[in-house]
């Protein structure tokens, strides 16, 4: 297993030790601290792993499905756990979720037909914008400027989420048009 697989799998090792400081109240001091420097450095593992990949000609089929799905299961993750904590709005949470149950299918669809998509620049700025939101809503700190600035970036990412599903749609409409 190469460097950037490693990193992919530590990003997905990470979450349960995540989940479990930012939701249970256990006698670790500043453990919503430790959850976010966890939460960091398994984002920080996003960046590298495709870098790394990409500058040493270490792409591999492995990675290229874990990446993504890595992905997907530490910021779907992260969301739940802050609508439990109530920072964050469920029906921000659906829309989210049911976007990446789209680009999956359509992703299913493609490899159905060897047909690889490659992410778009909507996609990056989406997941980029959600690390942000995710990193504010678990600081949550209580000031009027800190909270405007919170809720600016969590529409943002919605938006983009938006945004990057329907550039998705357009930039692969043929992959529909196979079946």
């Amino acid at each position: 297993m190469n460097l950037p697989n490693k990193l992919t799998v530590l990003r997905v090792v990470l979450i349960p030790f995540f989940v479990i400081l930012l939701l249970f109240d256990l006698p670790i001091a500043n453990r919503e601290i430790w959850a976010l420097v966890i939460f960091i450095v398994a984002s920080l593992t996003d960046l590298l792993d495709g870098k790394i990949a990409r500058k040493y000609n270490l792409v591999t089929n492995f990675g290229k499905f874990m990446d993504p799905l890595a992905d997907k299961m530490l910021v779907c993750s992260a969301m739940i756990c802050l609508v439990e904590k109530s920072r964050l709005s469920a029906w921000i949470v659906i829309i989210i979720i049911c976007r990446e149950f789209i680009i999956s299918g359509f992703r299913l669809i493609a490899a159905e037909n060897n047909i690889v998509i490659a992410a778009g620049w909507w996609g990056k700025f989406k997941t980029t914008f959600q690390m942000i939101m995710i990193i504010l809503l678990i600081l949550n700190i209580d000031n009027a400027y800190f909270m405007i600035l919170t809720q600016a970036v969590t529409y943002i990412a919605l938006a983009l989420t938006i945004i990057s599903l329907a550039d998705y749609i357009v930039r692969n409409k043929d992959v529909l048009k196979t079946n």
